[in-house]
């Protein structure tokens, strides 16, 4: 991202210094999830070149050899799940109403009572 690009999503103003002001908590922009996806399979599957050459240099060494292969075979299915994972979802904080409880206090003054047996 150069300088003179505009900001998208999650951007600050700058007023009055270069003190930023955040005016939203957006996340990023579906671009930049998606280059910044890119960029990790290509880091993925740019592992697996070395793994493979590592393999083809120790050829002679066949657990060494063989290591470089174990390693590379799940490379591409690692990279793939990283690259399709997006980022969590921020958790919003709803802003609810909630009144003060009473304080529950028992009644002190009497009661009358009745009998349910009957008076002769």
């Amino acid at each position: 991202m150069r300088l003179d690009d505009p900001i998208v999503g999650g951007g600050v103003v700058k007023k009055d210094g270069d003190t930023p002001i955040l005016i939203t908590e957006a996340q990023q922009s579906y671009e930049e999830q998606y280059a910044a996806r890119r960029r990790k399979y290509a880091l993925t599957m740019g592992a697996r070149f070395p793994c493979l050459l590592g393999a083809a240099l120790t050829f002679n060494y066949p657990w060494v050899c063989l290591a470089f292969v174990v390693l590379s075979v799940p490379l591409p299915w690692i990279a793939v799940l990283i690259a399709n994972d997006r980022p969590p979802k921020k958790s919003e904080k709803v802003n609810k109403f909630r009144p003060e409880k009473p304080t529950k206090v028992l009644e002190s003054k009497a009661h009358p009572v009745i009998d349910s047996t009957p008076e002769d």
